[in-house]
C-alpha cells in the first residue's frame, strides 16, 4: 500500500518547500502563479488530501458543520438541508447529517458525538422532549448553533415559520371560495409547529363563524394521508375542503379522494403547506402554502456563518410567512354541496 501524501511529500514533487505547499493549500502568502499551479499539479497527481482536522487544531478554526434534524426522507427536509448545504460547502464548510427520528436519546448521543469530535457549528431541529441538559450541553461548549422550527431556547439563533399566520391564511381563502365545512389534516400529537397550525385553523373558523373544527390526525406520509383521507370523508361527508399539515399528506389526501371517484379541487379542497417540489409537478399540481425550503437553509446557514463570525453579536429570532400559491386543487364550493 502507498505511503499517505504528506505536505513534505508534495513539496518534493513540486522541487519546493513545505511551508510554500502550505501556502498554497490555504490559500495565502505571496506565491507566484507559476509556483501555485505546480504545487496544485503536484498535489493532484499524488492525490493528496488537506488534513482540515490537523488544520482545525492549528487555526483554532473547524470547518465542520453538524446538522441535526428528524425525518429526514420527508422532501421538505431534504430541500431544506439541500439549501443549507449549497450555501455552506460555497464558504468551503462540511455538513454533516444526522436523523434524530424525533428520539431525545438518540439526538442526546448525537450532540455530544458531534462535540467530542468537533464541529464548526450546528443547525438542529429540536427533538421533541429535549431535555435542559442536552441544552446546557451546548451552552457549557459553546458551540455556535441555530435551532430550526422548534424555539427551545432564548440562548441560540432561530429560524422558525409563522405557522398560525399561514394555516389563518389557508382557512380563510377555502372560505372566501364558500366552503363551509373545513377540516384541519394531518400531523400526530401536539408538537409546537402542529400545534400552531391548528391554532391558525380554528382561530380563523372561530372568526368567520364557520365550523365545526375537523382536527384529523395522519403520519406526514402520501401512504398515510391516501387512507386516512378516505376515513375523513366517509367519517364527514360533508367537508368539502381541508388544510393540511404538510404537503406530502395533501398530495396522499389527493390520491385517497381519486381512489374515491372523487376530484380534489372540484369536490373537495386540499391546501397543503411548505411548496416541495413534489407540489408543483403533481397531477393535479397542489395548492399549498409556500416557504421555499430550499430558501429556508441558505437562511438557516447564513445565520450560523454570521454568529460564527460574530460570536458576540445579539441572539437572532426570524420568522418567515408563508405565502398561499392556487394551483389546481382548490376551487369554489360547487353548488350542489
Amino acid at each position: 500500500m502507498p505511503a499517505k501524501p504528506t505536505l513534505a511529500s508534495v513539496a518534493k514533487a513540486a522541487g519546493v518547500s513545505i511551508p510554500t505547499v502550505s501556502q498554497v493549500m490555504r490559500g495565502t502568502g505571496r506565491i507566484s502563479e507559476q509556483t501555485r499551479k505546480k504545487v496544485l499539479q503536484a498535489a493532484e497527481d499524488l492525490h493528496y488530501v488537506t488534513d482540515s482536522r490537523a488544520a482545525s487544531m492549528r487555526s483554532g478554526e473547524n470547518r465542520e458543520i453538524g446538522f441535526v434534524l428528524n425525518q429526514f426522507a420527508n422532501p421538505f427536509n431534504a430541500e431544506v438541508v439541500s439549501g443549507a448545504v449549497e450555501l455552506l460547502e460555497a464558504e468551503g464548510y462540511l455538513v454533516s447529517i444526522l436523523d434524530t427520528r424525533d428520539d431525545a436519546d438518540r439526538q442526546g448521543k448525537q450532540l455530544r458525538d458531534f462535540i467530542r469530535n468537533g464541529r464548526g457549528g450546528l443547525l438542529w431541529v429540536p427533538a421533541l422532549e429535549t431535555t435542559a441538559e442536552t441544552l446546557q450541553l451546548l451552552r457549557t461548549h459553546g458551540l455556535p448553533t441555530v435551532t430550526f422550527l422548534r424555539h427551545v431556547s432564548p440562548d441560540f439563533d432561530h429560524v422558525g415559520i409563522r405557522n398560525a399566520e399561514a394555516t389563518a391564511t389557508a382557512t380563510n381563502h377555502l372560505a372566501e371560495l364558500g366552503h363551509r365545512h373545513i377540516a384541519f389534516f394531518g400531523g400526530i400529537g401536539m408538537n409546537p409547529v402542529r400545534k400552531q397550525r391548528i391554532a391558525g385553523y380554528q382561530r380563523t373558523l372561530q372568526d368567520l363563524s364557520l365550523g365545526p373544527p375537523i382536527i384529523w390526525p395522519s403520519p406526514d406520509t402520501k401512504r398515510a394521508g391516501m387512507q386516512e383521507m378516505l376515513k375523513l370523508h366517509d367519517a364527514h361527508p360533508e367537508v368539502t375542503a381541508v388544510v393540511c399539515n404538510g404537503d406530502m399528506v395533501a398530495l396522499g389526501a389527493c390520491f385517497g379522494l381519486m381512489r374515491a371517484g372523487l376530484q380534489p379541487g372540484r369536490d373537495v379542497s386540499i391546501v397543503g403547506f411548505d411548496d416541495t417540489e413534489d407540489a408543483s409537478v403533481a397531477i393535479p399540481a397542489l395548492s399549498t402554502m409556500a416557504v421555499s425550503p430550499k430558501r429556508l437553509g441558505r437562511k438557516l446557514a447564513r445565520t450560523l456563518l454570521d454568529r460564527i463570525k460574530d460570536p458576540d453579536m445579539p441572539v437572532i429570532v426570524s420568522e418567515v410567512s408563508a405565502r398561499f400559491i392556487a394551483r389546481e386543487t382548490t376551487g369554489p364550493l360547487q353548488k350542489d354541496r
